[in-house]
């Protein structure tokens, strides 16, 4: 489900309400209890990466593919491979 962010415009109040997408957006404000709730507008927090997705599928060159380009983590550790782990 997603979760959508509201805003009082009468006392300011922000809140995060997790809603089908079916569902009537709220109205009421829980701080104040006027219904001058807003549904604001707010970027995903999430990012598709792999094949079959847009940006693999339709850039070119370098841009190809994300997934492949990023580096590899660093050890848990923090060490490099002092502790005897993997990371030698």
């Amino acid at each position: 489900m997603p979760i959508y962010e509201y805003a009082c415009k009468s006392c300011g109040h922000e809140m995060e309400a997790m809603q089908k997408m079916s569902d009537a957006p709220l109205s009421d404000c829980p701080a104040c209890g006027k219904p001058d709730l807003e549904k604001l507008i707010s970027a995903a927090g999430f990012r598709l990466k792999g094949g079959g997705w847009y940006e693999t599928d339709f850039k070119s060159g370098a841009k190809k593919n994300v997934a492949e380009s990023s580096s590899a983590p660093a050890p848990a550790c923090g060490a490099a491979g002092g502790c005897g782990c993997a990371a030698k």
